[in-house]
């Protein structure tokens, strides 16, 4: 006979209400469930980790950045971390809730590769036009270098960047039109074995 919840919140979780003051309204262990990837038990797991570190329910950026910095300490991971926190910020309120966090991190662990890709599709297009131009995508790239450490405004490493916005452009935009389009994104991906590998390399359990 299975044993009795420890509290009631083991059957309940919060999302943000979308309003000016976030506040908690209660939201059902099964919705989370059919919306994600996820078992109850791998819910509740992650639910108290998230309070424990998150009290008020919510990340906002400032402490996302903070918490990005901890895992990549020799490098500035700031701007990196923006661009992250936009992707993660489902509804676009400024604070990513925990129906958030869960979601994202299905579509991260348990989705298809056709799902991950267009997340990250998402995560480059800066603007959210459906598109991605190069200088969204040199952006992103010079984010990368400054979170790997390497430093900005040196003529080498600028070069090294340059260099790599360039090559991984045209290798995206397949019809060479100046813009990459989500189909053009899927169809590139998916024939590169290191990208389609990489992917696969967060087919398991938490």
């Amino acid at each position: 006979m299975a044993s009795p919840p420890e509290s009631p919140i083991e059957e309940i979780v919060y999302e943000l209400e979308q309003t000016r003051v976030p506040k908690p309204i209660p939201v059902a262990l099964e919705d989370l469930c059919r919306q994600t990837k996820f078992t109850k038990q791998e819910i509740r797991v992650m639910y108290r980790g998230f309070k424990t570190e998150c009290p008020e329910g919510v990340v906002h950026e400032d402490c996302f950045k903070d918490i990005y910095a901890k895992f990549f300490p020799h490098g500035n991971s700031s701007l990196y971390a923006h661009y992250v926190f936009k992707a993660f910020d489902v509804n676009c309120n400024g604070a990513i809730s925990f129906r958030d966090l869960l979601v994202t991190l299905s579509t991260l662990l348990r989705g298809s590769v056709y799902e991950r890709l267009r997340w990250t599709f998402k995560l480059y297009d800066l603007n959210g036009d459906g598109r991605i131009s190069r200088s969204e995508l040199s952006e992103i790239i010079m984010a990368i270098h400054e979170l790997m450490g390497r430093r900005a405004h040196q003529p080498e490493d600028d070069r090294k960047a340059r260099d790599q916005v360039d090559r991984v452009f045209r290798k995206l935009d397949l019809n060479q039109d100046g813009i990459i389009t989500i189909e053009e994104f899927l169809e590139a991906c998916l024939k590169d074995d290191l990208v389609t590998r990489s992917l696969q390399m967060f087919d398991n359990d938490l």
